[in-house]
């Protein structure tokens, strides 16, 4: 890719930035409208559950297909591709008639939203190769969430009171137009230079993992571990299938080289925690807020704002930080924000009074914004740039399928602990469990942010990194790949 100007790398980065604004607004817009959605559809708990998880397992089975093949045949062609994608689902999402449909065009959005985000955050990759400027780049990537969770709520709730919940969907056509049509004016084409070829058995087998693992956890609350268990049979038998075949593949769909660095296995286990205890943050919350305060979307979204502020002032200081200081710091203070957020309402029921739902709010919305910045920077930094997609999708993926267990087990729990009863009756006493989890996630932040970004841990990045260069020569001059 040429050398772009300095005011040209910021258009590219803004326009990278719309493209997770719209995936990003989409969760948040469509977790303030699950309780109308639940009232319209005759939706269960877990009805609701798939309503969101049906995106985020289908992004996350397929973001690393995504990332591969923009890196083989064009980052702008498939992220353009997309955009189309991703408008003509939240489209189809508008006019579901059932939950079913809704379910099944969600899916579609999903197949638009993987070629989306990792083949953005490659694109960045590719465009600021300076490691300060990158990571300044990062923390604006990471501030969109913040923008997402900031105006999700107030949006979602605004649309949902006035014209309904189809009209959350609406919101991503002009976004992803004006993002279409500036991607194909400003972006230039790149790819890598040696083409990886497809992996269809290792795609499978990943579809396999999350396919069964998530329906697993979802439906054992209605249908008894009886009849979920052949499907946690799948998954731990495609999990053993993953490890054995990826490591003999030339080019296989993850490359199980990039976890000998301590950092990226770390940032990718970090990544799970943290996004799972967004999912199940924002799950307990608007149920709570809607179902059992009696709040209308609007209000409950208001009510959302101090998790989300924190969120959106954080990231850019996090982005700067790890350009600064490195990953350390902002990911401690994330472990310990996250976890004492969680804490307050596993504990001391942080819900039944305002003081303290508004300050476990200010805390997750502080760990969560500190979080973001250094697992991407660490996903991509070291690694060769020719495998920027690919390494930036495992960082996605992970991030998706964080969010996709932490709603399935969260719901899980709850509706396992509910029951035939009310939500406004027992819904307190049934989230404390789900609260638990989210405590043990954020416990796992904190310790693998500090295990994982000390001097041993550099330098097993660094190794890995050269061990990675070593093979790209290597395989260029025609040495087969077992050879490195």
């Amino acid at each position: 890719m040429p050398e772009l100007s300095h005011r040209r790398r910021l258009l590219v980065l803004a326009i990278c930035c719309m493209s997770l604004l719209i995936v990003s607004l989409d969760n948040t817009v469509l977790n303030v409208a699950l309780p109308s959605m639940q009232r319209e559809l005759h939706a269960t708990t877990s009805g609701l559950q798939w309503t969101i998880d049906a995106y985020t397992l289908v992004l996350a089975s397929l973001l690393m297909l995504a990332g591969s093949t923009a890196d083989r045949i064009g980052r702008r062609r498939v992220f353009t591709a997309g955009l189309v994608v991703f408008g003509i689902g939240s489209l189809l999402c508008s006019l579901a008639p059932n939950l079913e449909l809704l379910v099944v065009f969600r899916m579609v959005q999903a197949v638009g939203g993987s070629m989306l985000n990792p083949v953005a955050m490659s694109i960045i990759t590719n465009t600021f190769t300076d490691a300060r400027e990158r990571a300044r780049a990062i923390g604006v990537w990471g501030a969109v969430v913040g923008i997402s969770m900031a105006a999700g709520p107030l949006v979602g709730g605004l649309l949902v009171e006035s014209v309904g919940w189809r009209s959350i969907f609406w919101v991503n056509l002009p976004v992803g137009l004006a993002a279409l049509l500036l991607t194909l004016r400003y972006v230039p084409e790149s790819r890598a230079p040696r083409a990886r070829r497809p992996d269809p058995v290792g795609q499978l087998l990943v579809i396999a993992l999350f396919g069964s693992l998530t329906y697993a956890i979802i439906e054992a609350p209605d249908v008894g571990p009886g009849t979920v268990l052949p499907f946690a049979a799948v998954a731990v038998a495609a999990l053993a299938a993953l490890l054995r075949y990826e490591p003999r593949r030339a080019e296989p769909l993850i490359d199980l080289r990039f976890f000998r660095s301590v950092p990226f296995g770390g940032a990718t286990v970090i990544a799970v925690s943290a996004f799972a205890a967004l999912g199940g943050f924002l799950f307990l919350s608007t149920l709570y807020l809607q179902n059992v305060r009696g709040l209308d979307a609007l209000h409950a979204g208001l009510w959302m704002l101090p998790m989300a502020a924190p969120t959106f002032l954080c990231a850019p200081l996090s982005g700067r930080l790890v350009g600064s200081r490195g990953p350390r710091l902002p990911l401690l203070v994330a472990g310990c924000a996250m976890t004492a957020s969680a804490v307050l309402f596993a504990w001391f029921e942080a819900e039944t009074s305002d003081v303290t739902l508004v300050v476990g709010y200010v805390l997750f919305g502080i760990g969560f914004g500190f979080v973001n910045a250094p697992i991407t920077n660490t996903a991509v930094s070291g690694m060769p740039r020719a495998q920027a997609g690919v390494a930036a999708a495992v960082a996605s993926t992970s991030r998706q399928l964080g969010q996709t267990l932490g709603v399935a087990v969260v719901g899980a729990l709850l509706a396992s602990e509910v029951g035939s009863s009310s939500y406004r009756d027992t819904f307190v006493s049934a989230a404390r469990p789900g609260w638990w989890v989210l405590v043990g996630c954020g416990a796992l932040v904190l310790a693998l942010g500090a295990v994982t970004s000390g001097r041993w841990a550099r330098g097993t990045a660094e190794r890995t990194a050269e061990q990675l260069r070593s093979a790209e020569v290597r395989e260029a001059a025609g040495v087969p790949a077992q050879a490195s």
